[in-house]
């Protein structure tokens, strides 16, 4: 008797940004889907850590007001959410968890994580996997200083963008490092970055971060195209669906 179910307990190892086979990896290209999103509510952060390393994380503005983040004058961001309990108000994206890459419609998470570099006082935001030593630029920022406090701003790159991840008719606590060409192409223009990874120190594959570092167009205010649900309360679990004999 053929059993007609697929392998779940994979799909679920890639929910959660397990590093899965190339087979798992074909079958996650056409799982999930996905829908634009406002970047504008959302900012794209590097959290400094230790005396050189950094921490990408990506935040959400789901209400109005408080604000979650809000620029200083010397160019840094100040997380502001870390002050009041932001349930309901802020999202916050920490790892591949919350974050992965999307190229060419093609789901990426099981194989390319995100990682920042600095050189000079350029901090680089870099989608890289251990299959391909040609980095990709997905975004970058200027360190004008280090300051345990102040989180630098990351803008993307042309052609790269923030969506939603899709499964089925359901919006998932998810968002994806997007850009609609393909990959052999991005790969392609992107290979003078080759053999440029340096010595890992400052590899942030479980922890990321991105968008404007302005602030977000708000719920209310003119101009926002606020139009989506918020959500807040955590990851949506992927539907298990039993076999049949």
């Amino acid at each position: 008797m053929q059993r007609t179910y697929l392998p779940w307990l994979g799909l679920s190892a890639l929910a959660a940004g397990a590093t899965l086979t190339l087979q798992d990896r074909g079958v996650a290209a056409v799982l999930f889907d996905s829908r634009p999103l406002d970047n504008s509510r959302f900012a794209v952060l590097a959290r400094p850590v230790g005396r050189s390393d950094w921490n990408l994380l990506v935040l959400e503005q789901i209400t109005a007001t408080p604000r979650c983040w809000e620029p200083r004058a010397d160019g840094l961001i100040d997380p502001a959410l870390n002050r009041f309990d932001y349930t309901g108000i802020c999202s916050r994206y920490l790892d591949s968890n919350g974050y992965s890459v999307r190229v060419g419609q093609q789901d990426l998470g099981s194989g390319y994580r995100l990682r920042l570099s600095q050189r000079g006082t350029t901090l680089q935001l870099l989608a890289m996997t251990p299959e391909n030593p040609t980095e990709l630029l997905v975004g970058r920022g200027t360190v004008n200083q280090r300051d345990r406090d102040g989180f630098v701003g990351l803008t993307l790159e042309p052609g790269w963008e923030l969506q939603r991840r899709v499964y089925g008719s359901r919006t998932l606590n998810h968002v994806y490092f997007a850009n609609a060409t393909p990959l052999a192409q991005l790969i392609a223009a992107s290979g003078g970055r080759e053999g440029q990874r340096g010595d890992g120190r400052f590899e942030t594959s479980h922890r990321a971060s991105l968008g404007p570092a302005t602030a977000p167009g708000l719920p209310g205010e003119a101009g926002s195209g606020f139009t989506e649900t918020a959500l807040a309360s955590g990851p949506v679990p992927l539907q298990v669906i039993p076999f049949r004999e």
